[in-house]
């Protein structure tokens, strides 16, 4: 194991609970992982199989934990428990502080503003009780919904990175977000709604490899 691990942790939000994955997440996982959308600008296998759905949730979440590269996060449901996504950490800079969020919502719970409400909890664990300096998130530029969530939960856009990242069809650039802790004072307003009809939406979808 790493030297510098984010503890095993679980965060609590108003609608969510942030926790390990378990085995009983991995139909949710697979489920969610071969919607169209989710494969749309994740780079996940084709086909995704419920076996590495399982993989997954069993040992692949928890030994990115314990690689010290980040920490995942299984998003669900305070009322019920269902698994409605993910938000971790990425690519973690122990050094000078600094790691990257990433995120995915399950088709089911699309439109709630689920991955902006995980967000902001995430961020402030990070920056506050874990005294860590930025936090960054890097959207393909074509996935404006990931975008649309990433100023809702109060990070600021930066700049764009040319050919940085990939997708199923190919090379993309990316948009770089951030957030640091001076920005934590001025948190945004609370607006769970990516689609005023609930709908589901391309919103909520962002690189977590």
């Amino acid at each position: 194991m790493a030297t510098d691990v984010f503890p095993d942790t679980v965060l609590h939000t108003e609608r969510f609970v942030l926790r390990p994955f378990t085995p009983d997440d991995a139909q949710d996982t697979w489920a969610s992982c071969v919607d169209p959308l989710t494969q749309r600008w994740l780079p996940l296998p084709r086909p995704y199989t419920p076996e590495e759905a399982m993989a997954w949730c069993t040992t692949g979440s928890h030994a990115l934990r314990a690689s010290g590269d980040g920490i995942h996060f299984a998003v669900a449901e305070r009322d019920g428990g269902r698994l409605v996504g993910t938000v971790g950490l990425k690519r973690t800079d122990w050094r000078v502080r600094t790691s990257e969020v990433g995120y995915w919502v399950s088709p089911w719970a699309r439109g709630r503003g689920t991955a902006a409400e995980a967000t902001r909890a995430l961020a402030a664990w990070l920056l506050t009780e874990q005294g860590f300096h930025r936090l960054e998130l890097r959207a393909a530029t074509g996935n404006t919904a990931s975008q649309r969530v990433a100023a809702k939960a109060g990070l600021r856009r930066e700049d764009v990175l040319r050919d940085a990242g990939f997708v199923h069809t190919g090379r993309v650039d990316l948009v770089v977000f951030s957030l640091v802790r001076a920005d934590l004072a001025a948190a945004p307003a609370d607006d769970r709604s990516a689609a005023a009809d609930g709908s589901p939406t391309e919103a909520e979808l962002d690189v977590m490899a």
